[in-house]
């Protein structure tokens, strides 16, 4: 078999030495950024280990431990939210007033951040932030407040098993709307640590029920119900607070959701909890435990939106999933709860998922900012720091 070069005008006898020069041919008209390889160079073993460096190196980063940090100190919030409302609703003098709770916290947020916004922006700033977005605020402060109406109410008519799904419901919520609102593009590798810390959540769902901790539920229909819809509302109210705190200041979102949220559950209070206020005994445990409650709350919406700077809201409701097992391991002094054996397995894998997510930085999302001014410098104010620059691909590349 003979085949004729145009180039030198000589003929190729052997197939072996046409591969060889066709593949010569190929990478001396190739740009040497494109050039991925040839079949007998060491360059893919190369950029595979590069690969992984990159991914190392992403993971034993300061943003990376960061992130993680935060997104476990949120969760331990999530655990302290918990149990003082279990010290509430268990104690000697049972108590059940989640929306007069809930309106302390949105009331001491509302008041230091909306303090500090105008100590930044003047009165007339504050003002005209009321003026020119209020009805985004206050779309925010409605779900976030009847977010946490629904969860609460959830579990005076379902069992804790199903209250338990409300956070493995809330993810796939938070992705698919990161992907469609926020115009997201996650890689594999995100969806894989998303799939990681489900099966984690699994095996916790799989030891309450070894253990027994299945109790009946009064009205399993209407319980279930309102988990969906709190989950449902909580994953709308993440991706949204997302999509506020990167276009504007933290201190304008916070403020501005208290500010509204206060007016909101206050109306709210007086409607449904007016009698249940009136009769509650106020001893000091009972106070000392609303105290704590809205502490942790406070530094949950203070903390959450760095970390959907940071990270994602994906990422977010990812590092909630823990929450579960700090609640037994302070369960065991507490309430003389019992480790399961399943419980450090569902640990591990959670945790493995969120490093997973994280082998590349969480991808930046590409919405259309309608809020974002013109200054770019104001709207991150003094959030410029490295902390806060997100990390992109081409960057990376």
């Amino acid at each position: 078999m003979s085949t004729f070069n145009n180039n030198n005008n000589n003929y190729v006898t052997s197939p072996t030495l046409l591969q060889e020069q066709v593949q010569r041919r190929f990478y001396s008209l190739t740009p040497s950024s494109s050039i991925i390889s040839s079949p007998n160079s060491s360059t893919p073993l190369l950029l595979r280990q590069s690969g992984c460096r990159d991914k190392l190196d992403n993971l034993v980063s300061s943003k990376f431990l960061k992130v993680l940090f935060l997104g476990q100190l949120l969760s331990l919030c999530i655990t302290a939210t918990t149990i003082f409302t279990a010290k509430l609703a268990q104690g000697d003098n049972p108590v059940s007033i989640p929306t007069t709770q809930s309106l302390l916290n949105y009331f001491i947020l509302g008041l230091v951040y909306t303090s500090y916004t105008i100590y930044k922006e003047g009165f007339r700033g504050w003002v005209e932030i009321i003026r020119a977005r209020a009805p985004f605020y206050m779309l925010f402060a409605a779900v976030d407040v009847e977010g946490n109406y629904f969860v609460v109410k959830a579990y005076n008519y379902t069992s804790l098993l199903s209250a338990m799904l409300l956070d493995a419901w809330s993810i796939p919520c938070v992705v698919l709307l990161s992907v469609f609102f926020l115009k997201m593009r996650f890689l594999r590798l995100h969806y894989l640590g998303v799939f990681l810390a489900m099966i984690g959540m699994g095996f916790l769902i799989w030891s309450d029920m070894e253990a027994g901790r299945n109790f009946p539920g009064s009205d399993y229909i209407k319980g279930d119900l309102f988990c969906i819809l709190g989950a449902t509302l909580y994953a709308v109210s993440n991706v949204y607070q997302e999509f506020l705190v990167r276009q504007r200041p933290l201190y304008e979102v916070v403020g501005q959701m208290g500010f509204w949220a206060t007016i909101l559950c206050g109306i709210q209070l007086i409607v449904l909890e007016r009698e249940e206020v009136q009769n509650v005994k106020w001893t000091p445990q009972v106070v000392g435990c609303i105290i704590g409650y809205d502490t942790a709350l406070f530094i949950l919406y203070s903390v959450s939106p760095v970390l959907f700077r940071l990270s994602s809201a994906t990422f977010f409701n990812l590092s909630l999933l823990t929450s579960d097992f700090y609640g037994l391991i302070f369960g065991i002094f507490l309430f003389s709860a019992k480790i399961n054996r399943l419980y450090p397995i569902a640990y591990v894998l959670i945790i493995g998922g969120l490093v997973v997510y994280n082998l590349y930085p969480a991808p930046e999302p590409q919405f259309k900012e309608i809020l974002k001014i013109e200054d770019d410098s104001k709207v991150l104010d003094d959030e410029t720091s490295p902390l806060y620059r997100p990390v992109s691909y081409a960057s990376m590349a």
